[in-house]
């Protein structure tokens, strides 16, 4: 790997965080034994979300999975049978921390019938039950197109249904384990047909080889199945054994992808290099509300 693929530029500098809030989210992801994708995934905003936004990103069922991504920093092995209390916790972490909006992701689990989906769904309903104020969003896995899975987590109704695609046509062999592109786009559209009152939201990162006509064309084929809502990011390699870094992307890139995006009908888009998945995800769901409201007037 050359110099130039380890050296970050300055634009990707994280300003870290010792603040009471970061220590006190820290201590109820302890006490209340959960995982984060902030901690598993080794996401540069953890210090700004913990910190400045005390927000974090709940990963249910453990925090093994069964597929191997080559950009993803989470375990990959036999998971353990999923913890049945493990709803409850998340929701009693998620009213102690006064969480307006949940964020609620899962490793796959390609070893459950159900993919998992049932405690999906029941995460959701326990953050209401313990939250009635609180909304959800959920990121979840492809649910291999499990009928019943994709309903179950629908029927659940979160305030926004993600699944990402993660990167272009040409280069999901090669980065994503046991995943396919056409399979994420399917998860979208059933959602979406499932439901069509859903908002669906998807994310991409760059830096993996990827062209900007390529970029363009994933961004066509999210809105082709629905897709409300887009966050683009920088891929970051979390260790040298990882898909090493292509290219930094600027932020006046970001910029214009994010202006390619809302001409193509997304209803919403955060582009930015440090922009993950759930990155802002409350703020981003209120603009959302307040655009969308804005349209209806």
């Amino acid at each position: 790997m050359s110099e130039s693929y380890q050296r970050k530029p300055d634009w990707l500098r994280v300003r870290l965080s010792g603040s009471e809030a970061y220590r006190d989210i820290s201590s109820l992801v302890q006490e209340h034994q959960l995982h984060t994708v902030c901690q598993s995934a080794m996401c540069p905003n953890i210090h700004e979300c913990w910190g400045t936004h005390k927000t974090a990103t709940f990963m249910i069922l453990g925090n093994t999975c069964t597929r191997a991504c080559r950009f993803c920093a989470v375990d990959t092995g036999v998971p353990p049978p999923p913890d049945l209390d493990e709803p409850a916790r998340v929701a009693g972490a998620v009213a102690k921390m006064g969480i307006r909006h949940a964020v609620i992701t899962m490793v796959t689990r390609d070893d459950l019938a159900d993919g998992g989906s049932a405690m999906v769904a029941a995460t959701v309903n326990a953050i209401r039950e313990a939250s009635a104020e609180c909304t959800v969003e959920v990121l979840v896995s492809d649910m291999n197109l499990n009928p019943e899975a994709i309903h179950g987590i629908a029927d659940s109704h979160p305030e926004i249904n993600s699944h990402n695609l993660e990167t272009v046509r040409s280069l999901t062999a090669t980065v994503r384990s046991r995943a396919d592109y056409d399979r994420s786009l399917t998860y979208l559209r059933n959602v979406k047909a499932y439901d069509p009152s859903a908002i669906t939201k998807s994310s991409l990162m760059l830096g993996l080889g990827e062209t900007r006509d390529e970029l363009l064309t994933a961004m066509d084929d999210l809105r082709h199945v629905g897709t409300n809502i887009i966050n683009l990011g920088q891929y970051l390699q979390p260790t040298p054994r990882h898909t090493p870094v292509v290219r930094y992307w600027h932020p006046d890139d970001f910029d214009e992808l994010r202006e390619q995006a809302m001409a193509r009908g997304f209803d919403y888009c955060q582009s930015g290099p440090l922009v993950r998945s759930s990155y802002h995800a409350g703020s981003q769901y209120s603009q959302f509300l307040h655009d969308l409201r804005a349209i209806q007037q």
